[in-house]
C-alpha cells in the first residue's frame, strides 16, 4: 500500500525548506555546538592552545580576558541582529504594500537572508556555548583557541552584514522580484510539464469512466488545495477497485464539507479508505508553487495592476511584468499540458484530475491588465508585442488565433482611450501579431515627438 504519510511529509519538508526555520537553526545549533566541543576539546588538551597567537593573548591564563571577547561578540551579534532585520522587516511592510502582500513569502524563502539569520545567530550561540569554560574557580582557565574562533567569526558577521545590505538593497528592487518569481513559476512548469510540445500536438483525449460517479468526499478542512500526489491516488484507486475525478484543481478553494473527490463504487470506500484518498491532496490556508502555476501568474498580474494604478502610475514596472508573463506563457506554451487522465491497467481510467487551459491562463495572466491598461499607450504597445513573440515561437494554428485575437481585443480597448498617433502605432503592431512576426521599424524607428527612450520601454 502506498505511503500515506509522502504527503504530510513533503509538505512539512517544503516549508522547512523556504521557512525561516530550518537552515538559521541549523547553522546556529552546529556553530553552538562547536563552541561547547572546541572549549572541551581545549580544555581537555592543553597543549593546542599554542595555536592562539601571543599578540592576541600574551597572559594565557587570565579567564577574564577570554570572558570579555566572548561577551562583547555575543551582545554586539544580538544588536546587529535586532537592528538589522528590524530594518528588513519594515522594508518587507512597504514592499508588500507597494507591490503585493504575497510576495513576502519570496523574502521568507531567501536563502541569503537565511544564512545571515543564521551565521549571525549561530556566532552568538558559539560565544554563550563557550562563556562558562572562562571560569577562575575552582581552577583558572581560559579557552583562548575559543575566543580566537570567536574573533575570527566577528569579522566574518562584519563582512555578512555588509553582503546582506547589498544583497538586500537589489532583492526588493522591483525587476528582482518579478525577475525571481517569473524563474520560480518556470521551474514548477519544468517539473510539472516536462515534455516539449510538438507541431500539431494532438490534445489528449478524453478519457470515460467505467462506471458513474455517485459518490462524493467532502473535504475535511478549508483551504487551498496546494498539490496533489497523482501517483498515491491512482494506485489507491487500483488497490480499492474504483475510479476517481478530482473537483477542484490545484490552487482553487475548498470549504470545509465541500466535494474534493467524486469516485465509482462508493460501496467499497470505508471511513479508512476515504481518510488514505483525502491524505493524497495537500490543503493550507495559503497557496504555494509546489504545483500551482497560477500563483506564480497572480504574483506578477498583482504587481503589474498596482503599478498601473492611479494611485502608483509606474508604466515601466507594468512593462517588465507584461515582459516576465510573455517568458512564463512562452515556457508553457512549449511543453505538452500536464496530463488529466490516468490509466492503470491501460484502457481502465482509474484518475481524473482538471488543470488550467493554456485560455485559461492567458486570462488570467493578461486580461486584467489588458482592461486596465486601455488608456496607456506604453502597456498596451507592449502587450500586442508579447503577444507577437509568443505567436512567433509557437506553431500551432490554433493557439496563433487565440493571440491573434487577443490582440485584436488590445486594440479595440484602446480606441478612443490613446492618442491617434499611438493607436496608429497599435494598429502596425497588430498588422504584425497577425503575421507572427516583430516589425522591424518598431525595433530602429523613434517613438515620435522625440520619444526614444519610450519607445525602448514600449
Amino acid at each position: 500500500m502506498p505511503n500515506r504519510f509522502f504527503v504530510p511529509a513533503r509538505s512539512i519538508l517544503f516549508a522547512l525548506r523556504g521557512g525561516f526555520l530550518l537552515r538559521p537553526l541549523a547553522i546556529a545549533l552546529l556553530l553552538g555546538a562547536l563552541g561547547a566541543m572546541l572549549s572541551d576539546l581545549e580544555e581537555a588538551f592543553p597543549d593546542i592552545r599554542r595555536l592562539a597567537p601571543r599578540t592576541l593573548f600574551p597572559s594565557q591564563a587570565d579567564p577574564q580576558v577570554a570572558q570579555a571577547i566572548l561577551t562583547t561578540i555575543a551582545s554586539s551579534t544580538m544588536t546587529v541582529v535586532s537592528i538589522v532585520f528590524a530594518i528588513l522587516l519594515m522594508t518587507l511592510t512597504l514592499a508588500s504594500t507597494q507591490f503585493s502582500p504575497r510576495i513576502l513569502v519570496n523574502f521568507v524563502r531567501d536563502r541569503t537572508t537565511q544564512w545571515t539569520l543564521g551565521v549571525f545567530l549561530g556566532t552568538f550561540c558559539y560565544c554563550i556555548a563557550a562563556l562558562p569554560a572562562a571560569r577562575s574557580l575552582p581552577e583558572p582557565f581560559a579557552p583562548v583557541v575559543t575566543a580566537a574562533g570567536a574573533m575570527a567569526l566577528a569579522p566574518i558577521c562584519v563582512g555578512w552584514l555588509i553582503y546582506f545590505i547589498h544583497h538586500i538593497s537589489n532583492a526588493i528592487s522591483v525587476n528582482h522580484i518579478v525577475d525571481r518569481i517569473a524563474r520560480e513559476t518556470e521551474l514548477v512548469i519544468d517539473e510539472l510539464m516536462p515534455d516539449r510540445r510538438r507541431p500539431l500536438q494532438p490534445p489528449e483525449n478524453p478519457g470515460t469512466f467505467f462506471g458513474a460517479l455517485d459518490v462524493a468526499v467532502p473535504s475535511r478542512q478549508s483551504g487551498y488545495i496546494r498539490f496533489v500526489d497523482i501517483g498515491r491516488l491512482r494506485a489507491l484507486a487500483k488497490l480499492y477497485g474504483v475510479a476517481i475525478r478530482i473537483e477542484r484543481r490545484v490552487g482553487q478553494f475548498i470549504p470545509e464539507g465541500a466535494p474534493l473527490m467524486r469516485l465509482t463504487r462508493g460501496d467499497r470506500i470505508t471511513a479508512e479508505r476515504g481518510a488514505a484518498l483525502l491524505s493524497a491532496v495537500e490543503i493550507g490556508p495559503t497557496r504555494t508553487l509546489q504545483q500551482d502555476v497560477e500563483f506564480g501568474v497572480v504574483q506578477i498580474v498583482d504587481i503589474a495592476l498596482r503599478a498601473i494604478s492611479p494611485a502608483v502610475n509606474d508604466p515601466t514596472t507594468a512593462i517588465s511584468c507584461v515582459d516576465q508573463l510573455s517568458c512564463v506563457l512562452g515556457r508553457w506554451m512549449g511543453r505538452v499540458p500536464p496530463r488529466s487522465f490516468y490509466y492503470d491497467p491501460p484502457h481502465v481510467l482509474r484518475l481524473a484530475i482538471p488543470w488550467i487551459d493554456l485560455t485559461g491562463l492567458l486570462d488570467l495572466a493578461f486580461e486584467q491588465i489588458r482592461h486596465y491598461a486601455a488608456s496607456d499607450a506604453a502597456v498596451s504597445l507592449r502587450l500586442v508585442r508579447a503577444l507577437t513573440d509568443m505567436r512567433a515561437a509557437v506553431n500551432d494554428p490554433e493557439i496563433a488565433a487565440g493571440l491573434v485575437e487577443r490582440g485584436r481585443k488590445v486594440v479595440v480597448g484602446c480606441t478612443g482611450r490613446i492618442q491617434p498617433n499611438d493607436l496608429e502605432r497599435l494598429k502596425t503592431r497588430m498588422k504584425a501579431l497577425e503575421l507572427g512576426v516583430v516589425p522591424e521599424a518598431a525595433i530602429v524607428s523613434p517613438a515620435p515627438n522625440g520619444g526614444g527612450d519610450r519607445a525602448a520601454l514600449e
